[in-house]
Formats: C-alpha cells, structure tokens, sequence
C-alpha cells in the first residue's frame, strides 16, 4: 500500500481498485501532472479507467487534503501529493519543467514581512515563473 492511499483510508475515504491505481500513479510521481497525464499513466495500469474518473477521484482527493492542486500558468491543474515539507516552485516557461526548491533567506524573509505588518505566517505558497538564461 503506498502513502497516498493510507492517508486516504486514515481520512475515511473508501479506495475502490480504481482510486487505489490513481493513489499509486501520484504516489510515484517524481512530476506535477495534470488530469489528462494522470489517466494517461493509470490507463496503462487499468484500462477500465475513464477520464471522468480521474477528474472526480482528483476532485475528491483535493477536498480532502491528500493532494495539492496548482495552477501554473499553463491553463491546466497540476497535482502533487500533499505533503508536511514546505516546498517553493520555478517554473519553466518554454518546458514547463517544474523545479521544487526551499529557500531559507525567502522563508525567514516572508515571515519579517508578516511581522512587520502585525501578523503571524501560517502558510504560503511561492510560485517564481522564469526562463533558461541564454547561454554565449
């Protein structure tokens, strides 16, 4: 059983053979994919899975907190299994090609902000969008 589909039992949430296969394809994803990327790789496990699926099971998934949806600027929701170690994102403008980075001078950063203006931070999400530099 992977982590994916533990957290969603520990939820309560009933893991039917189709959501168990959707819970592994996120599990093992080294990437941020998107629906149509997510029923392209559970397709491959079980053909029996429809589009339609994906979406609800994703849907289902995000309400609950097991995953995190992002929406980089590329007109599609992107996926990643929630998770307690905060993490920033750089975009690839040209490739797409998202970069999970932490930064501890941002981090510091964001909370003397919150500071200065007389609150406490309890979460944030950092999205830098850029392109390879050129190369001479």
């Amino acid at each position: 059983m992977d982590r994916l589909e533990k957290l969603c039992i520990e939820k309560g949430m009933r893991m039917t053979d189709q959501r168990k296969v959707i819970a592994r394809v996120l599990s093992v994803a080294d990437d941020h994919p998107d629906v149509e990327e997510i029923h392209r790789r559970a397709s491959e496990i079980d053909s029996n899975i429809s589009i339609a699926t994906v979406y609800r099971t994703m849907r289902l998934f995000e309400e609950s907190g097991v995953v995190e949806r992002h929406d980089f600027q590329d007109g599609r929701a992107r996926y990643e299994e929630a998770s307690d170690d905060h993490h920033d994102h750089l975009i690839d403008l040209r490739s797409g090609e998202v970069i999970e980075f932490v930064n501890e001078e941002i981090e510091a950063l964001q909370k003397r902000i919150a500071e200065q203006h007389g609150y406490k931070l309890v979460d944030h999400r950092l999205e830098l969008y850029g392109v390879p530099l050129d190369k001479k």
